[in-house]
């Protein structure tokens, strides 16, 4: 028997749109865009991240340019804390701290605003997609760099065939969507 929560992953599933050859030949690109064209898919993506979340005493949410934008900041409003945003080089204006890291395109950075995130807060990372996870652990890495204690990782999907899981090491990763292949 279904549950509620097996009937939700089922309709963001769904409005999931898949795309082959992007951004290069061989990539099934997992467009979460068409799943923002289906305000019941959104919403039980967001239901899903809170009720996961809501016991875990998280105390801000950080998210990852562009996606992690749009997921993070409902999430955040639901549990009542910020929403920091972790932005490509050059994006913060102000002082930032950075990390560097190698994504499964190429190698990119990631910037967040100097005191965004105190000493000790509880953080969870949020982003679309988890593939080879090196976007999910630079973020970790400059939580920690910065004092945060990082409590867990979440993403709509996960691709398990390229293995991100495993380089996040024993850092927890939810996620709502497997998607087989690469």
């Amino acid at each position: 028997m279904a549950t509620a929560t097996d009937a939700k992953k089922a309709v963001i599933a769904a409005a999931i749109r898949v795309i082959p050859d992007f951004p290069k030949k061989g990539i099934m690109f997992q467009d979460v865009s068409t799943l923002l064209l289906d305000p019941a898919a959104f919403q039980a993506s967001i239901d899903l991240f809170v009720e996961q979340y809501r016991p875990k005493d998280i105390q801000v949410i950080a998210g990852f340019e562009a996606r992690g934008f749009i997921f993070g900041p409902p999430v955040a409003l639901a549990l009542g804390v910020p929403f920091v945003m972790l932005r490509k080089p050059g994006k913060l204006p102000g002082e930032t701290v950075g990390e560097e890291y190698i994504t499964e395109y190429s190698t990119d950075k990631i910037e967040i605003h100097t005191g965004a995130i105190k000493p000790g807060q509880r953080v969870l990372l949020i982003d679309d997609l988890v593939a080879t996870g090196g976007t999910l652990l630079a973020g970790a890495n400059l939580v920690r760099k910065v004092g945060g204690v990082v409590v867990e990782a979440a993403a709509v999907i996960e691709l398990p065939d390229l293995k991100g899981r495993q380089k996040l090491g024993d850092l927890p990763l939810f996620t709502l969507i497997d998607v087989e292949g690469e």
